[in-house]
């Protein structure tokens, strides 16, 4: 009974991870800077670096490579608030 428990909430935590293509370099620096603050404030790395010898940017960027950082591109034009012209 406690491993269908355990196995369940697995389950309920377990992350799909699928971001969309990134579309230009500077998403992708704003993306590793957030995920850099992540892993500064204790999140655990997505990928096989060793976190000591490696700068939490350099980790945030392989993480980003590898595909294992989710994230959503906001449209901000049409959901965002208008300019007066």
């Amino acid at each position: 009974m406690a491993d269908a428990k355990s196995e369940e909430l697995e389950n309920e935590t377990e992350e799909i991870i699928n971001p969309p293509k990134i579309d230009s370099k500077y998403r992708m620096i704003i993306l590793a800077a957030q995920r850099s603050k992540q892993l500064q404030r204790g999140a655990i790395s997505r990928v096989e670096i060793d976190t000591r010898k490696n700068k939490p940017t350099r980790v945030a960027l392989k993480e980003i490579a590898n595909r294992k950082v989710n994230f959503e591109i906001l449209d901000t034009i049409d959901g965002g608030p208008q300019q007066k012209s």
